[in-house]
Parts: structure tokens; C-alpha cells; sequence
């Protein structure tokens, strides 16, 4: 992690850095607030793997050391309460199957605690330290039957019998017909025993704080693939084996439902007496745009508080980045005293770290740390008395920091721990202006410009508009190796938040729903009106590019207006039409975008599609996809690379092998470097 002597000259940036980034996720603080875990992932450019192992920091002296080693990748770092062991989530001996590992901090080899197939996703560690709570998702039956035969296994599967609408999921690929369940694990033996069973999801196991039970979150609806909103709070005792699952009604019948409101609901986890459940969630059913917003109810039942009602406040991660995403466990924190919730926030292109006093319902918030910024994964020690978190900003991926939390829940002096990546220092970036500009209707937006670096005021640069995914996302203050790659060759490069972004308030984010292409297309539109005054743009020197919503976007630009002499969309979304059921969205997409089904109103749903718009289309399109995206089907981009030919426009279409919707910030190496590549060559061809 200390490498390369920085050269004499600085350098612009350039795809080869890709291969060069240390990305750190989940930084886990110690019981004690004494050190802090996390994970650094890195490429292998020889063979395009990508690997990643857990480092250690001792808080006080400063001083980091790489705690494992090798060709794995390495997940998830959970300290056991006495602070002596850390367990983690590793493929280690077998590439293909992750296992629950256990590190002793006195010395010694990561050893596997399971023997599990299937998936493992949360987990948590019990009070006590005797037993782990999982959530696990056995392999089908199928797939455990043709492991043990190597024909069948090379033959594959032979068909996919689909019985719910959620059967695929972007990046997962076809998912399978097991359902994510609730197992405990002995630390000692690594006996597994499942606590839930049936043909219900079950997710998000916590443990309550006398380790006699565990809550959890479940859509028990009669079509949860279906109704999504549906989801509520459950309580099982800890020491309850799973019944027989042919019998379900034997193992439900342990389960208490907390009283909550209707509504999604994620997150959740006691108080430190054990009296009262926090959570996250909305509870308008069917309407994604709307805030997430904390949530608390005694566990014994009784009123449920709404304790960010008056807040115009989302509680929670939305902001874009392509090198570090703010990864790591996003959860609720209370205070020792029970008195704050800490929660991440989204707001005005920050991520601050707030807390919330439950005492004060309805608009009483603090930033424990803010900036021009974003707060990746965060945790706190046991006393709630030191906090560790990941910051990304516009100039740097992210680096480890913590500081000390008083009495009152004031932060102290925040110090940097690490110094990833320290070749960054080579690389010549140009100036980013932060900018407020009003829409054509008096409203006020938030954009960013970045200069090529060696920028002169005198001459007249090329441009290149982009547009963010979601649209329920924000662009902000965290770093974006795209933007400068393009600015290194010589463009200005602008992006902003129309409405329809998070971060703003709910009125903004719900400015959209159910009338995408309206005002948020009037938004860029008077985006690019602010930035083409400014005396340094050549105004026929103009380009655009975006993916998912910005790839819809993209595509309605050049359907509606020839101002931009070149497009680049990806990751299409152009037809609603036929966008509906071939998405993993599946029935989201109408929470999502406020669209219904378009056997209730066609009209709508063509009127919304840039396909309808695509005959007055000229502008030179570069249309980028990768085929195995679930989220936005290769069949979107293909319609528009289709159309544009029947057209005669100049138009190609760059599919990427293997990949999924997140390309541009997690795909294979040599294919985001494709991509770029790819982008800045269509540019080049048409504004140089």
C-alpha cells in the first residue's frame, strides 16, 4: 500500500489507475475504541482478479498493518465483544463458497466456523460472544445434487422453473428458489442451526441485548414478491430450533410481530435497555420517493414515533461515486444512554453523520460530522464514546478517520489514519466549482464544473454534460475518476441534480413521480443554459452522457433537442413499454418511477419512453450496455441502436461481456478501462 515514488512532473489521470486504486469498505472499531478493522480490495492486473484482505489500525499510535494475506476476498469483519477474535466472511480454500471465519488477535490462522452452502449475508456476533446470528440462504436442492456428480455439474442446469416475480436480481444474476433464512452458530463448534423456515424472506437478524432474542425483518404478506412495502418486525426466541417445515405453523407461532406502522422498513435495532426498536423506513406504500425517515416503538407494544417527521431529511446513502460507494453496513447506532440515534444522511451533495434525539420527535437533529463530504460506513465502540468512518470527497476516494464523542454527543477533532493510494499525489487535477443556479420556474439547483487541469481562462473548451443513474441519487462531493479522465483530455465537465434527486427534500425528489422527462428534462436543459454562458464554452462543442436514468435521459435529449453534437447513453432505459417485466425491478418499477402497467395506460407509458422520440434523433450516439444488466435489459439499448440506424444517424453500440448494471464502479477492470476508453473516443471524434 506504500508504493511508487512520486515523479517529478505531475501526470494526468488516465485508465490505467484503475488497476492501481486500494478501495477500503466496512471499518469495524473495536469494542474498546482502541483499533479499527476494515477491508482493502485491489485488482490483479495479470489475471483481472480482484482480491481483498483485512487491515488493522491501532487508534492511538496510528499505526496500520495488514492482518491477512492472499488470493481471497475477504468480508465483513465483525469483533467479538470481548475484543480478542474478529470474524469474517471468506472464500478462502474454495473460491466459490464463502464461509464465517474466525481471526484470533493473539496469533494464529483465520480458521473456517462454517461449513455452509449456500449464501451468507448479515450477521452479527451474540452478547455474550457464545453464538453467531446469520442470515443464510441455502444452495437449491438441484444445484447440492449435480455438485456431487462432475457430468451434471459440467452439463449445467437444464431449466429454471420460476414460480414469484423476484427471480432475478442485478449482479446476483437468476436467483435461487431458496429463501434467505435466520440460522445461529455456535463460535465454539460451528453447529448451525436454523431458527426460521418456509417460503418467506427473513433478513437482517439482530440480536436483542440480553441474548435471549433475535429480531429480524420479513415481508409476510400473501404476495411479498409482489407487494414490496409490506414488510414488518419480528421477534424469535434465540434458543428456539427451526419446527419441521412442513409444519410451519409450529415455528410461526413462536413469533411475536412488534407493532410498527405500514410501510418498508430496514435497519432496525434495539435500544441499549432492550425496551424499544429504531428502524428505518417509509410508510407511504408505493412511493420510493419519499424520505427515509426513524422510526421508534416499545418492543412490548404501544405508540409508534415518528422521530424525523418535521425533518426534510433522507436517513440514509445516495450519493454516486465509480472508485469507493460508501460501502460498509449503513445501520442505526443509539447512544449509550439511549437518548440519540446516529444515522447517515443524505443532503445537498454531503453525507453527513446526524443524530437524532428521540426525546425531541419531529425535528430535533444534530451533524456529528459534516463538511464537504460523504460518510461511508461508519461504526462506534461499546461506550459510545469514539466513532471510525470512511470519508470520500471530490478529491480523494476515501481515507479511515475517527475522532473521540463527548457527553452530549459532540465530535471531537476528526484524525486521518490513512494515506491509501499516495500516488494520487501524481496527478495533475483540474479546479472544481461548486454552483447554485435557478431553473427556468425560480427553483433553486446545485451543479459542479470541473476544469480540464492547465486551464486557460482565454481559450474555449469542449463540454460534456453528465447525467446520474437512480434518479433517486444524488451527485456530490465524493470522487469521480470518470470526471477528471475526461477533464485530462481536455473537457469541461458538468454535472448537477435535477429534480427528481435525493438530498433536497422530499417535494424535490417527488417533483418526478409518475412524470419522468418533464421537469427534470427542463432542469438539465437549463443546466446546460447556465453553462454554456459561461465565456470559456464553445457552444458547438457540446456533449452529453449518462447511465440508467442518465442513459434514459441521454436518450431523450437526443431525441428532443440537436444542441449536444454527441451522446454516449448507457445502460438504456428507453421503452416503459417494453422495460416493464423484463427489469429485476419488476413490480419496484412502478414505486419507482409512478408509472402503472401499461395495460392501464399505454399512453402514459409511450409519452414517458424516449423511443417515442427517437425519429427526430441525429446526434451521434455511442450506446454503451453490458449484457448481463438486469436492472435496464440489453434489449433497451438495443432498440435505440437499432432505431438510430434505420435513421442514418452516426450511431455504435459497445456491449460488455459478462457484466452487470454497476459496470462503471465494480465491473471487471479491463472492462470499465473498455468503457472509458470507449466514451472519450466517441467524444473525441466528434467535438475535437
Amino acid at each position: 500500500m506504500t508504493e511508487t515514488q512520486t515523479p517529478d512532473a505531475p501526470r494526468p489521470t488516465t485508465t490505467d489507475d484503475l488497476y492501481r486504486y486500494h478501495v477500503p469498505s466496512d471499518p469495524q472499531i473495536s469494542p474498546d475504541g482502541r483499533a479499527i478493522a476494515w477491508i482493502v480490495q485491489r485488482v490483479e492486473r495479470e489475471t483481472e482478479k480482484k482480491y481483498a484482505n483485512l487491515w488493522l489500525a491501532d487508534v492511538e499510535s496510528g499505526r496500520l498493518r495488514q492482518f491477512t494475506h492472499g488470493k481471497w476476498n475477504d468480508s465483513r469483519p465483525r469483533w467479538s465483544p470481548d475484543g480478542e477474535t474478529i470474524a469474517l466472511v471468506s472464500n478462502r480454500g474454495n473460491e466459490e463458497q464463502a464461509q464465517i471465519c474466525l481471526l484470533p488477535l493473539g496469533g494464529g490462522e483465520a480458521r473456517p466456523l462454517t461449513e455452509l452452502k449456500g449464501s451468507i449475508a448479515d450477521y452479527e456476533w451474540s452478547p455474550d460472544g457464545t453464538k453467531l446470528v446469520c442470515q443464510f440462504r441455502k444452495k437449491d436442492a438441484g444445484a447440492l445434487e449435480r455438485e456431487k456428480d462432475e457430468g451434471k455439474k459440467k452439463l449445467g442446469i437444464s431449466y429454471r422453473h420460476i414460480t414469484r416475480t423476484d427471480y432475478k436480481f442485478d449482479g446476483a444474476g437468476y436467483l435461487p428458489q431458496e429463501h434467505w433464512h435466520i440460522w445461529v452458530i455456535d463460535a465454539a463448534t460451528g453447529e448451525a442451526t436454523q431458527l426460521t423456515d418456509g417460503d418467506k424472506d427473513e433478513t437482517e437478524p439482530r440480536w436483542s441485548p440480553d441474548g435471549k432474542q433475535i429480531l429480524f425483518n420479513s415481508n409476510r404478506s400473501d404476495r411479498p414478491d409482489m407487494d414490496l412495502d409490506v414488510t414488518e418486525l419480528y421477534l424469535i426466541p434465540a434458543d428456539n430450533p427451526q419446527r419441521s417445515s412442513e409444519t410451519p405453523e409450529d415455528w410461526t407461532g413462536e413469533m411475536k410481530q412488534i407493532i410498527t406502522r405500514p410501510g418498508r422498513k430496514y435497519g432496525a435495532v434495539f435500544s441499549p435497555d432492550g425496551q424499544y426498536v429504531a428502524w428505518l423506513g417509509r410508510d407511504k406504500p408505493g412511493r420510493w420517493y419519499q424520505n427515509a425517515r426513524l422510526y421508534v416503538a416499545p418492543v412490548a407494544g404501544g405508540e409508534v414515533r415518528d422521530i424525523s417527521a418535521a425533518i426534510d431529511l433522507h436517513l440514509g446513502s445516495s450519493t454516486n461515486g465509480d472508485i469507493f460507494n460508501g460501502s460498509g453496513p449503513y445501520q442505526l447506532v443509539w447512544s449509550a444512554d439511549g437518548r440519540r440515534i446516529y444515522s447517515g444522511a443524505s443532503w445537498q451533495g454531503d453525507e453527513p453523520l446526524v443524530a437524532l434525539d428521540i426525546d425531541k420527535p419531529g425535528g430535533d437533529y444534530k451533524q456529528i460530522i459534516a463538511g464537504p463530504g460523504v460518510v461511508g460506513g461508519y461504526t462506534f465502540d461499546r461506550e459510545r464514546k469514539r466513532v471510525a468512518w470512511l470519508w470520500s470527497s471530490l478529491d480523494d476516494p476515501a481515507q479511515l478517520r475517527v475522532c473521540d464523542i463527548d457527553a452530549s454527543g459532540a465530535a471531537g477533532a476528526p484524525r486521518t489514519l490513512t494515506a491509501l493510494n499516495p500516488w494520487h499525489d501524481e496527478i495533475e487535477r483540474g479546479t472544481i466549482e461548486e454552483v447554485w443556479f435557478k431553473a427556468r420556474d425560480g427553483y433553486d439547483l446545485h451543479g459542479w464544473i470541473l476544469k480540464p487541469p492547465g486551464f486557460d481562462p482565454s481559450q474555449k473548451y469542449p463540454s460534456i454534460l453528465e447525467i446520474h443513474g437512480g434518479p433517486q441519487t444524488q451527485y456530490g462531493n465524493m470522487f469521480m475518476h470518470e470526471f477528471h479522465y475526461l477533464a485530462a483530455a481536455g473537457y469541461v465537465v458538468y454535472w448537477s441534480n435535477p429534480r427528481g434527486s435525493q438530498g433536497y427534500g422530499e417535494g424535490m425528489t417527488g417533483a418526478i413521480f409518475g412524470r419522468w422527462g418533464t421537469v427534470d428534462y427542463d432542469d438539465v436543459m437549463d443546466w446546460t443554459d447556465y453553462v454554456e454562458k459561461l465565456p470559456y464554452i464553445d457552444t458547438e462543442r457540446m456533449g452529453v452522457t449518462g447511465g440508467s436514468y442518465g442513459g434514459y435521459m441521454t436518450t431523450l435529449i437526443i431525441g428532443r433537442t440537436h444542441r449536444y453534437k454527441a451522446a454516449v447513453a448507457q445502460r438504456v432505459v428507453s421503452n416503459f413499454i417494453s422495460f416493464y417485466g423484463s427489469s429485476d425491478l419488476n413490480a419496484g418499477l412502478e414505486n419507482l418511477a409512478g408509472t402503472p402497467p401499461p395495460w392501464e395506460d399505454m399512453a402514459t407509458n409511450w409519452a414517458q419512453s424516449p423511443i417515442s422520440y427517437i425519429g427526430n434523433a441525429k446526434t451521434p450516439t455511442l450506446v454503451v450496455h453490458s449484457e448481463n444488466d438486469y436492472r435496464c435489459d440489453q434489449e433497451q439499448g438495443e432498440q435505440v441502436f437499432i432505431s438510430l440506424r434505420k435513421l442514418g444517424v452516426d450511431t455504435e453500440l459497445l456491449l460488455l461481456p459478462g457484466e452487470s448494471h454497476g459496470v462503471s464502479r465494480g465491473g471487471r477492470t479491463d472492462r470499465r478501462v473498455a468503457r472509458l476508453e470507449h466514451m472519450l473516443g466517441w467524444f473525441e471524434r466528434y467535438l475535437k
